[in-house]
């Protein structure tokens, strides 16, 4: 009965409209991955891609395999990612973008107006250099080109920037018109395709003897532990105590009530990893605009696991997440709307020392939320240290699937709550 009320409640309703956009756009985001640049010799790039597995795997890794075929969605939806970072980080140096992003919505058509158009320039940049590397690139007399010319470069650049442009555009609409974030699920989705790939994988080293079976059991028994530790931290919250006094609005007298406001130990949730990989992809990208060896130095210095990029990762997840957490929870503006409607923290004056309560609460707890998303965010490389082999899959993969999940689930929940209210007040 109840399966049949639920099916009945989601029948024609604006949640299932959402959800069959949702898929529509992900269906097209993975007819895009085995869409091939024309005039590139495949068999050339799966060589280029296993000599530098470290630099383009985790790359390959968010956009679904499509980097290893070179195919239109090979730059990912990391130009815009990246665009996105350097928005929010204006907000802090720029005094006339910190007034945009307090302007309400036509303060954010600002500002997404302008990320779309950085994307645009950073994700041009990033597909020159890859067509450039990708021109200069010989593997025992064979080119990368099947047409060795300059304009292939322009040709190849300009299809990997429409693919990424189009990813971008994909990821807006899934935002506007589907469930959840559209950027976070472009780049689970991409990741979960990558899986039955991961599981052969390691079937693979299991059967040639390069990964042992008790190494395969440590693996798995730490993914299960990262899984259950990143659902009880992201569904960890303090709940902070407010009280409001008796009002009198008109005729109508309203008794104080009791209530509390939800800080959650994860705010930031999985934005400040994929910023951090998002960032670190960076140099690789860079170094394939210069001749000599600066591919293989970027490789040395910032490979998956070089101490270096351990190091580097950690503390761009940790710095993120503060950031991030600033910036979707606000303590000013909740201490002022806490004070406007009347209500109190016990033991606390409304205003700025409520304010400064929330900060120090929230500050704590982020604490605690990007020392762990760091360390989660490291063990694939440590992981990768001890077995002896490359497991992008790891817990950086798991993070991302696990927290886009759970607020996509939380959506979901709330467009049905809000669903069954309306059909209530009809």
């Amino acid at each position: 009965m109840a399966q049949n009320a639920m099916m009945g409640a989601l029948k024609g309703s604006q949640l299932t409209k959402k959800l069959l956009f949702t898929v529509g756009m992900l269906v097209v985001f993975r007819l895009g991955v085995h869409i091939p640049i024309p005039g590139v010799n495949a068999a050339v790039i799966q060589s280029l891609f296993k000599q530098q597995a470290s630099i383009f795997g985790l790359l390959n890794l968010f956009s679904g395999g499509a980097t290893a075929t070179l195919s239109i969605f090979a730059l990912s939806i990391v130009p815009y990612i990246n665009a996105s970072i350097i928005m929010q980080l204006m907000t802090v140096v720029l005094p006339s973008v910190e007034e945009w992003s307090k302007e309400g919505e036509e303060g954010q058509k600002k500002m997404n107006q302008w990320t779309r158009w950085l994307s645009v320039g950073l994700g041009f940049l990033q597909a020159m250099g890859v067509s450039f590397y990708l021109y200069r690139y010989n593997a025992s007399g064979q080119s990368v080109y099947q047409h060795h010319a300059v304009w292939m470069i322009f040709f190849t650049a300009f299809m990997l920037l429409a693919g990424s442009t189009l990813l971008m555009w994909i990821g807006e609409q899934l935002s506007e018109k589907g469930i959840g974030n559209g950027i976070s699920l472009l780049v689970m989705f991409g990741i979960v395709s990558r899986l039955p790939y991961g599981i052969q994988v390691l079937a693979q080293y299991v059967t040639a003897g390069v990964l042992s079976i008790p190494k395969l059991v440590i693996f798995l028994v730490v993914a299960v532990i990262i899984i259950a530790a990143v659902v009880y931290v992201n569904e960890g919250q303090r709940n902070v105590p407010v009280q409001y006094p008796k009002r009198v609005v008109g005729r109508r007298i309203y008794q104080g009530q009791n209530t509390h406001l939800p800080i959650r130990v994860n705010q930031a949730g999985v934005i400040p990893v994929i910023f951090a990989i998002s960032l670190l992809i960076l140099p690789g990208t860079i170094a394939q605009f210069f001749k000599g060896n600066w591919v293989t130095i970027v490789e040395h210095y910032l490979g998956f696991t070089t101490p270096l990029y351990i190091v580097l990762e950690f503390l761009l997840v940790v710095v993120f997440t503060f950031f991030y957490t600033q910036v979707v929870f606000k303590v000013d503006d909740v201490a002022d709307n806490l004070k406007k409607a009347g209500g109190h923290i016990p033991g606390i004056r409304p205003g700025k020392p409520t304010s400064e309560y929330l900060g120090r609460v929230s500050g704590r707890l982020t604490a605690f939320g990007a020392v762990f998303l760091g360390i989660v965010a490291v063990l694939p490389s440590l992981l990768s240290l001890g077995i002896g082999i490359n497991l992008y899959f790891g817990g950086t993969s798991l993070l991302i699937i696990v927290g886009v999940a759970l607020d996509t689930l939380k959506q979901m929940q709330a467009q049905m709550i809000m669903q069954q209210y309306q059909g209530f007040m009809k």
